[in-house]
């Protein structure tokens, strides 16, 4: 079955967890600027978590289901609505053939991702479905979706714990769950953001005030930032020498410091080697606060260890895996 963009609003595409094992040919990652939330979202729905769900960006998107599905979403502070019924982050809805989903503007943060049981089907290109922005192919004939557009929606037999849970309501009640993923899964956006790094290749190519200021002074968000990247003012990140460098690789949560010393955040749609000094790195729990970010947003740095870094992805990976215990007690 299918639904209906009737509005598309400021930025929405189609994304997994992104394009791997291509980054030697060139080929960025792609996919959801935050990959937990869409793993998340699609557990809530009964999804495998690499289905393809829908990155929404600023809000505005409108969609108009044409069967019943289940749905949940993750992200930024959005109001969002099925029919005239608040669906809040990280609950799971029943939506009926002929409903319609709405997302407001974003009050904190920037960006949502939305999981539909039986995910969105689109032609997978180089193993992913997700929307290469810049390079124009994957998702949804390899653009944002648009006004009118029409997405295919994998096959759902409907036999969840949840439907089967609901399906004795009456068929104008609307149907929400009561319980949900834990706040920060869901909820990423911060009003006053910390992003933790740990030091970069080329830390010490930096002159020992810049050093001091990354963690200690804040930095605004430029609106000349995007998918591929956030660029932030503030203080001059300046190096203590001027050694050319060769360009090497770089991945999502990399900080590069071009010569103008306004540092870059690379985010899912960077390119895969860079020649900028790299002075730092965004841990992968963070990258969802990265993600929220938007034109105008103070953020500061705080510095962590690496060994700090790999227990916090590891205490959430198991977090998740009891999550999904949790949830698979619920089927039948």
């Amino acid at each position: 079955m299918t639904a209906i963009i009737q509005r598309a609003g400021f930025l929405t595409s189609v994304q997994d967890l992104g394009r791997t094992s291509f980054r030697e040919f060139g080929v960025s990652l792609s996919g959801a600027l935050y990959p937990f939330a869409m793993r998340v979202a699609n557990l809530l729905v009964g999804n495998h978590e690499s289905e393809a769900g829908l990155e929404i960006t600023l809000g505005g998107l409108q969609l108009h289901f044409q069967d019943e599905r289940i749905v949940a979403w993750c992200g930024g502070e959005f109001d969002v609505l099925i029919g005239a019924a608040p669906l809040p982050a990280g609950h799971t809805a029943l939506v009926r053939s002929g409903e319609e989903l709405k997302f407001g503007r974003a009050q904190i943060g920037c960006r949502a991702w939305l999981a539909v049981s039986g995910g969105v089907d689109v032609p997978i290109v180089l193993g992913s479905r997700s929307t290469d922005l810049r390079a124009n192919f994957g998702g949804f004939d390899g653009r944002a979706l648009r006004d009118g557009d029409v997405i295919s929606l994998g096959e759902w037999p409907g036999s969840s714990a949840f439907a089967k849970a609901t399906a004795d309501k009456p068929t104008t009640a609307k149907v929400i769950s009561s319980w949900t993923a834990p706040h920060d899964w869901v909820s990423p956006a911060k009003p006053n953001p910390i992003l933790r790094f740990v030091r970069g290749m080329d830390w010490t190519r930096f002159d020992a005030a810049t050093l001091q200021r990354l963690p200690s002074e804040p930095f605004t968000v430029s609106p000349d930032s995007d998918r591929m990247g956030v660029r932030l003012t503030g203080p001059e990140l300046a190096r203590a020498d001027n050694v050319d460098l060769i360009s090497e690789a770089v991945a999502p949560g990399t900080v590069q410091v071009p010569p103008s010393g306004q540092p870059i955040l690379l985010l899912g749609d960077c390119q895969t080697i860079g020649g900028y000094p790299k002075i730092a790195h965004v841990i992968t729990v963070d990258l969802g606060i990265a993600a929220q970010l938007r034109a105008g947003d103070r953020v500061r740095f705080s510095e962590v260890s690496l060994g700090d870094a790999h227990r916090l992805l590891l205490q959430r990976e198991r977090a998740l895996e009891r999550f999904r215990i949790g949830l698979s007690l619920r089927s039948p």
